[in-house]
């Protein structure tokens, strides 16, 4: 799968990490994928709910030593 956008946000806490990653999706064309880390314990359930009430889509999570990683597709 072809990232588009790398947006690093490790060692910020909410609400930064899903303000950086809507403003990097603002920049993005439909379809592109934004590829997000992030260490704030909150960003899961942060970007589950934004990601429901927008246009864009989830696209996979994971987490390893505390670093979450999220794919989420520009609607």
């Amino acid at each position: 799968m072809k990232i588009d956008v790398h947006v690093d946000t490790k060692g910020l806490a909410c609400p930064m990490p899903l303000v950086k990653g809507k403003k990097a999706l603002d920049k993005m064309l439909p379809g592109q994928i934004m590829e997000l880390v992030s260490t704030d314990k909150g960003a899961l359930n942060d970007f589950k709910a934004w990601v429901k009430q927008s246009k864009n889509e989830w696209i996979s999570h994971q987490e390893s030593n505390g670093v979450h990683t999220f794919l989420i597709r520009k609607g």
